[in-house]
């Protein structure tokens, strides 16, 4: 199984200027792949317990080369829970996700 990869945004305050980035440079890549399903990039806010949130950017295995463009790091596939998606296509949750929102 390919890994997911994530890459910290920085807090809410300031994740939009890198959000914004990695979606511009995603839109020809999704384009030139045939937009598939699978390949998606999402954001979820997590404060860990920390008085301010820091928004992570999560990759699919598909959306590698994007990853890659911006440094990301390997990680673990996320729970569905508390994600939003920044760059892909709707079909990527049943695709990515089972019905109950956990991982496939």
């Amino acid at each position: 199984m390919s890994p997911w990869y994530s890459l910290s945004l920085g807090d809410g305050m300031t994740a939009g200027l890198p959000s914004s980035e990695i979606g511009e440079a995603f839109r020809p890549v999704f384009a030139a792949a045939g937009s598939p399903p699978e390949m998606a990039v999402f954001t979820r806010p997590e404060s860990e317990g920390r008085l301010h949130c820091e928004v992570i950017a999560y990759f699919s295995p598909a959306a590698s080369e994007i990853a890659d463009a911006f440094d990301a790091e390997p990680c673990e596939k996320p729970a569905r829970s508390g994600l939003a998606l920044l760059a892909g296509d709707e079909e990527c949750w049943s695709a990515l996700f089972d019905e109950t929102g956990e991982p496939k």
